[in-house]
């Protein structure tokens, strides 16, 4: 599916597509929370690239929890501790390789996911990234296990990602500052479930 050159092209794909939809994804947060979710994110990705040149002589694993620590270090608000983890613990299982397969992909989802659930104390239905990432992992591992199309498999998780973006239109938040609105949260978009679902395509394109 991937090795170095393929993930750090990804990495590139994200970091641009991030920028290009910083003021959308921080729009989306201005309604539901701090109203910062997409400058954060940008600011985030745009030290990653500072530490890019190193990565080249990294493996998967070590790229990944590079990145990881850089967006917890600055990244505010919630997003950069729970992508951080997310980053941090898909490098532990990666560590030492130098090539990933679609399993490898899909293992990093599920243990992205237990990360942002333990860090974020969060379930699925509580209006988060979760609600975009379970469902896209869920589909991702099916397809793959039926029929081993790995671009078919990430076509099925970019489009149940999509459909969790609009499912978290549906709910009401219980979780972070979009808690506060109860009931007036229903009908807006969860900013972390399209900031995923963003990272997601980026996959779908280039792997």
């Amino acid at each position: 599916m991937a090795d170095v050159k393929k993930v750090i092209e990804i990495i590139d794909k994200i970091i641009a597509d991030v920028d290009e939809q910083k003021l959308f994804l921080t729009e989306l947060d201005n309604v539901i929370g701090d109203g910062d979710h997409g400058i954060n994110l940008a600011r985030g990705f745009d030290a990653v690239k500072t530490i890019e040149d190193t990565f080249e002589s990294k493996d998967i694993g070590a790229i990944l929890k590079a990145i990881g620590m850089k967006l917890v270090s600055t990244v505010g608000g919630a997003s950069g501790p729970l992508y951080g983890t997310a980053f941090m613990k898909s490098g532990a299982l990666l560590n030492g390789k130098t090539e990933m397969d679609m399993n490898d992909f899909i293992e990093m989802l599920q243990v992205s996911i237990d990360g942002i659930m333990k860090r974020g104390k969060a379930v699925k239905g509580e209006k988060t990234m979760l609600d975009a990432m379970i469902p896209a992992h869920d589909a991702i591992k099916a397809s793959y296990e039926a029929d081993g199309d790995a671009k078919k498999a990430l076509d099925a998780g970019v489009k149940a990602a999509e459909e969790g973006i609009e499912y978290t239109k549906t709910i009401i938040a219980t979780k972070g500052r979009a808690s506060y609105l109860g009931e007036r949260s229903i009908g807006h978009q969860d900013p972390g479930a399209t900031s995923f679902t963003l990272m997601l395509k980026a996959v779908q394109e280039l792997a």
